[in-house]
């Protein structure tokens, strides 16, 4: 019991070192790899022809050039470590490498675009703030305007309210001179009927003392 109990032991062991050493191998180029039943061209192949570039699980590496794999379909057997390779093969590095770049590209577009809509934002918002200066600069020149036009209201109003001043002014001097010139004309009337009264009385007078200057006619004697 106590032998069976070691036996037990060491397959743990060694089952626990063998899935500690476990790691990814990749079957190397131009290769059909043969999966054998043991370490050794003797033993049977179970899995024939693994490609190259196929991931294997190795599970143990012995001194005699083989190692203990597992295989993509869960297939656990030995194959040559010499056709084992601790990275992909080219072929697969170069159509990662493809990959890689083509998504680089696509990437690369992507931005190329996203760099274009970004330019044509710039654009546009550059033509906007232009827009937007030559409108500021159209209003300052309307505001300049309505303050220009508002103080010639000002101005204009303040004008029309000294030109009502001096035509209220006139119109009363007017009405004084009007009213002189009415009494002028009343003493003037006055003046001509006085003057015509004093030409009648002359005319009396003179009537009345002409015939008192003539001489007295003597009477003919040879009448």
């Amino acid at each position: 019991m106590t032998l069976f109990r070691l036996l037990i032991s060491v397959l743990v062991v060694v089952s626990s070192v063998a899935v500690a050493q476990a790691k990814t191998v990749w079957v190397d180029d131009q290769l059909y790899l043969p999966v054998r039943a043991g370490a050794g061209t003797q033993f049977r192949i179970i899995e024939n022809a693994v490609p190259s570039g196929t991931p294997l699980e190795l599970l143990e590496t012995n001194d005699s050039g083989y190692s203990r794999v597992r295989t993509p379909k869960g297939t656990e057997g030995w194959v040559s470590s010499q056709y084992l390779s601790d990275t992909p093969i080219a072929a697969d590095r170069l159509r990662q490498a493809n990959r890689e770049l083509e998504q680089a590209r696509t990437e690369l577009t992507q931005v190329k675009e996203q760099l274009s809509e970004v330019t044509q934002e710039r654009n546009a918002l550059e033509s906007s703030e232009s827009s937007l200066s030559n409108r500021s600069e159209e209003l300052q020149s309307e505001l300049q305007r309505i303050k220009s036009i508002a103080a010639d209201s000002i101005n204009l109003e303040r004008r029309n309210r000294e030109l009502r001043e001096e035509n209220q002014k006139i119109r009363n001097d007017l009405e004084v001179l009007t009213a002189e010139n009415e009494r002028l004309e009343a003493s003037k009337e006055s003046d001509f009927m006085l003057l015509g009264a004093g030409l009648v009385l002359g005319g009396v007078l003179l009537a009345l003392i002409i015939p008192m200057l003539k001489p007295t006619r003597k009477t003919d004697n040879w009448a």
